[in-house]
Parts: C-alpha cells; sequence; structure tokens
C-alpha cells in the first residue's frame, strides 16, 4: 500500500501508480481537467509516464465552463 494526500485529505494506492491509473480509477478519464503534483502542473501528454511516488500531493480539478 501506498498513501498519497489527492486533493488534500489521504488517500490508499495499491501500489505504484500513474497518473493516468489515477485518473482511470476516479472515473476522471476523459474529463476536463489538470493535475498538479506537488503543486506543479502535469501536462496530460505525461499523464502515463508520471509515476507517483509515497506522500506525493495530487491536485486534481475539474474545468467548468461559464461566464
Amino acid at each position: 500500500m501506498m498513501e498519497i494526500e489527492l486533493n488534500g485529505a489521504p488517500h490508499q494506492l495499491a501500489d505504484a501508480q500513474s497518473l493516468q491509473q489515477l485518473v482511470a480509477a476516479l472515473a476522471l478519464s476523459g474529463k476536463a481537467i489538470a493535475v498538479a503534483v506537488n503543486r506543479q502542473v502535469v501536462p496530460s501528454h505525461m499523464w502515463s509516464q508520471h509515476l507517483l511516488q509515497p506522500h506525493d500531493k495530487v491536485d486534481l480539478v475539474r474545468a467548468i465552463g461559464g461566464g
């Protein structure tokens, strides 16, 4: 087990995962979201290559349209 912080709350992962796997596990694939790890934005084309580490702080933000 590995623990990260997801949007300010503890979150358990079964094992090492990429950002892409985390987004898929949260049923957010294909959604308009931005992801930052340890306050650094990770572009979506890098999600599959970015492996999460214990105690990473991950922030997921959904884009909401309006005006």
